[in-house]
């Protein structure tokens, strides 16, 4: 499962998701060039700073691209629905499809995902069971990259060392200020907008309910068996190998539980 690649088509969601992919490329271009290179050069900061930024970087468009390619839990046209399950099955009433609990259809893909949770036009994908672990990644690293990308524009006016005067030939220097303001304004942007959604996302977990969930408030089902966090965490990253759930250079393997837990409501 999620190893299918799921293409949307969908001008908006490009659109959302070009300007994402240009914010991280802008800043992995123009903070290392403008602050982290010429401050290692002159001794104010060490490789390591250097590094764990490019480390944040390459893990945030890692869970980028994955979370938008990844089948988010499409439902097969014809599913084989095991004898002892059916009563934990429905019919969608806007494909006319059978499917499982918890599942719902997202009429911008066309069709029903599993325990999905909402569609992303920021990765022009629906959030689902199978990419929501990639979905959790990318808010996490947005997050840090974000951070560290402020706290660099902070230090490089107010605690690093002045560059030496020679420096300021090259084209970039010379428009230093405009390029760390606009790094700045875009910083914020992105660190308040996904604080906020990753908070609602960890909620989700620990609850076990789905923004559509939510929203429709059928989450107030007492009959549910209510599960440990680490329980709903591990089901969603597919492995009780906590040191995993950061790793997005992976396949996801679905947990084997019982299936009045995974999608009763």
């Amino acid at each position: 499962m999620g190893r299918r690649i799921h293409f949307v088509v969908d001008p908006q969601g490009w659109c959302c998701m070009g300007l994402i992919i240009f914010v991280w490329l802008y800043n992995t271009i123009f903070i290392p060039k403008v602050i982290l290179f010429p401050h290692y050069e002159e001794g104010h900061i060490s490789v390591l700073a250097i590094l764990c930024y490019y480390f944040c970087s390459l893990f945030c468009i890692a869970s980028l691209l994955r979370a938008s390619v990844a089948d988010p839990g499409k439902l097969p046209e014809n599913p084989k629905i095991p004898i002892t399950e059916r009563e934990y099955w429905e019919l969608c009433n806007k494909c006319n499809m059978m499917r499982p609990k918890r599942s719902h259809h997202c009429s911008r893909c066309g069709h029903c995902v599993r325990r999905m949770d909402h569609h992303c036009p920021w990765i022009n994908n629906c959030v689902g069971e199978d990419n929501h672990w990639l979905f959790l990644q990318l808010c996490f690293y947005t997050q840090i990259l974000s951070s560290y990308t402020l706290i660099l524009d902070f230090c490089h006016y107010y605690y690093f060392l002045p560059l030496k005067e020679e420096n300021w030939d090259v084209f970039v220097f010379r428009h230093e200020l405009a390029l760390l303001r606009i790094s700045a304004f875009m910083g914020i942007i992105m660190l308040g907008g996904i604080t906020g959604l990753f908070y609602t996302q960890l909620m989700g977990i620990f609850t076990d309910t789905t923004s559509i969930e939510k929203m429709s408030n059928c989450c107030e089902d007492i009959s549910r068996p209510r599960k440990p966090w680490q329980q709903t965490f591990s089901e969603v990253f597919g492995t009780h190998w906590k040191i995993l759930w950061f790793i997005p250079f992976r396949q996801r393997q679905p947990l084997r539980v019982p299936y009045h837990f995974a999608n009763h409501v």
